[in-house]
């Protein structure tokens, strides 16, 4: 009987802790890529080419592509379709770009709804180096804000978006 009340208690204090925490969330990793900016930024505008380097994209080989538009302009969308959960389902389309940086908002179907917002900026360090930073920004319903603190999803997406950022590098000086 102790051990239910333990984990009513915990629960509970979980659930309490979760309606403060903050409806917004911001994660944001960097990678000094040695290679000229026009090349990096080049490269990243075109949202087919994650496909190389997205630990997302990755996870599942076989899923479903679906492209709209032009890609690397304002407008194109990558639609994907997954069994793995993983990678879900759900479309990404280019917002804005700029000539160091692009904007896409993600629109998620499974294996939970929402939106979120990437941005790639490529900043110039010397002539042959590049520093990338991918920022991931979004909002949290209020499961979404427990599921953060249960699963620590920052620190998880984080990490994702590093090894990511890593393969990209490599891809890139390769």
């Amino acid at each position: 009987m102790i051990v239910l009340y333990v984990i009513i208690a915990g629960l509970a204090i979980l659930f309490i802790w979760a309606a403060f925490t903050p409806a917004g969330y911001t994660i944001e990793r960097e990678i000094v890529i040695n290679k000229p900016q026009s090349e990096v930024f080049n490269y990243i505008k075109l949202l087919k080419n994650q496909d190389y380097y997205s630990k997302w994209v990755m996870t599942d080989p076989a899923m479903k592509k679906d492209f709209t538009g032009t890609d690397g302009t304002v407008g194109f969308i990558y639609a994907w379709d997954s069994e793995n959960k993983q990678a879900g389902k759900g479309a990404q389309e280019i917002t804005k770009l700029t000539g160091n940086g692009i904007e896409t908002e993600v629109r998620f179907e499974k294996p939970f709804k929402g939106i979120a917002y990437t941005a790639l900026e490529t900043q110039v360090i010397s002539p042959s180096q590049t520093k990338t930073i991918w920022k991931f920004i979004g909002d949290k319903t209020y499961m979404m804000k427990v599921m953060h603190l249960l699963l620590n999803l920052k620190k998880v997406l984080g990490k994702d978006m590093q090894t990511s950022l890593i393969t990209l590098k490599n891809n890139l000086e390769d």
